[in-house]
């Protein structure tokens, strides 16, 4: 009976590492879920879900010549699929500050303080090396509603970070 897994992948990006990866997957019998996969720097990551039959390990052991080739760290976790159990973002957030250390912990604190369930968040650094600016992204859902965001925003905002927040409305059917 085929379960459930996470696997993780990291390491310097480079052409092909979706490709021969799924590939090898797609070899060994694997059926792949749901999947995030980014450029962070010059580094490439992968967070797939692969159902299959057996243990961790055996799914470890079948794209490990690939990770190894690719100078890749992998890691593998039995997991729940809970696939088609989606839960909709209500709220959008933008934060945009001059980089500096704790502009993701003070906000995102702030954030969670107002109620805030995060469901994805990105960020980047743009922006020149003597003026680096942050920003970040955020979807999730207002669980306290929005009205507790925006007084989270206004705090915010008092350390000199732009910070905006839009209602995101999910048309269903």
């Amino acid at each position: 009976m085929a379960g459930w897994f996470m696997l993780t992948v990291v390491g310097e990006d480079r052409p092909g590492i979706v490709a021969r990866l799924t590939a090898a997957l797609y070899d060994g019998g694997c059926n792949l879920g749901e999947a995030s996969m980014l450029r962070l720097g010059g580094n490439f990551t992968i967070m797939l879900m692969v159902s299959r039959a057996g243990t961790a390990a055996q799914l470890a052991a079948l794209v490990e010549p690939v990770t190894q080739s690719l100078g890749l760290r992998l890691h593998v976790d039995r997991i729940e699929g809970r696939l088609h159990q989606h839960i909709e973002p209500d709220v959008s957030i933008t934060v945009a500050g001059a980089d500096r250390a704790g502009i993701v912990a003070h906000a995102v604190g702030a954030f969670a303080g107002a109620g805030l369930n995060i469901l994805n968040l990105e960020s980047g650094v743009g922006g020149s090396a003597e003026q680096p600016l942050y920003i970040m992204h955020i979807e999730g859902q207002a669980l306290e509603g929005i009205e507790s965001l925006r007084s989270a925003l206004e705090i915010i905002r008092r350390e000199g970070i732009d910070v905006s927040l839009t209602p995101v409305d999910t048309l269903i059917g």
